[in-house]
């Protein structure tokens, strides 16, 4: 369903990205955030499922300024592979990378959502305060707590399991604590429940929230 294509950031950074058009006219835009193992088979997998619902999906290869390419799968070599090419990611290139996703989705004049997943949902968490787009959803988003005081400038929800074992639920209930007005929404579930190629692959738990997050898009993005 999906194609490769490139993208230039503002900066000049020319980089990879991954999408997927659904069949007629879409309905809105989608940019899906990488989780720490580049743009692998899961997140294009998730970029062609939104564009089966009507929107035109770009998920951007934001581990490009650093190690073009990237994409391994879900094994401990792997996990230590993503982190150590995730702690030489510069916060403020990687937004400049998911802008220039945004931006090629809003030059053809849709409204445009944010999803990400484990450190992409903390992107879409930061996305949602620095960037203008119109909605965002972070699954499982570890790295929000830092960014916890800064305010989004769109509709946001969030997505968290009560086993994980890499996000205590105090940080959920800090998080909760400053952005009242934001919905927080907590599954049976461990960190990764979204992906069917992970242990803690929770298929009641992802189908609850992928529809939460399409009711969030359909109000706001299309």
């Amino acid at each position: 369903m999906g194609t490769a294509l490139q993208l230039t950031a503002s900066d000049g950074h020319k980089f990879g990205a991954y999408r997927a058009d659904p069949k007629g006219k879409p309905k809105g835009g989608i940019v899906v955030i990488q989780e720490i193992f580049g743009v692998n088979n899961h997140v294009r997998g998730l970029a062609d499922g939104f564009a089966r619902e009507g929107y035109a999906a770009i998920a951007p290869a934001i581990f490009d300024r650093v190690e073009p390419g990237v994409e391994v799968g879900y094994d401990e070599p792997s996990r230590t592979k993503g982190r150590e090419v995730r702690a030489k990611c510069n916060l403020d290139n990687v937004i400049l990378d998911v802008a220039a996703a945004v931006g090629a989705l809003k030059t053809e004049g849709l409204k445009i959502g944010v999803v990400g997943y484990c450190w992409g949902g903390s992107l879409a968490w930061v996305t949602a305060c620095r960037l203008n787009v119109d909605a965002a959803v972070g699954y499982y988003g570890g790295q929000i707590i830092p960014h916890k005081d800064e305010k989004p400038k769109c509709p946001v929800i969030l997505h968290f399991g009560t086993h994980d074992q890499s996000i205590p639920l105090t940080d959920v209930d800090k998080i909760a604590e400053a952005h009242p007005e934001t919905p927080i929404y907590i599954y049976d579930a461990g960190h990764g429940f979204n992906c069917d190629e992970r242990k803690d692959f929770n298929p009641d738990a992802a189908k609850t929230a992928l529809k939460r997050t399409l009711n969030l898009f359909a109000k706001f993005v299309g």
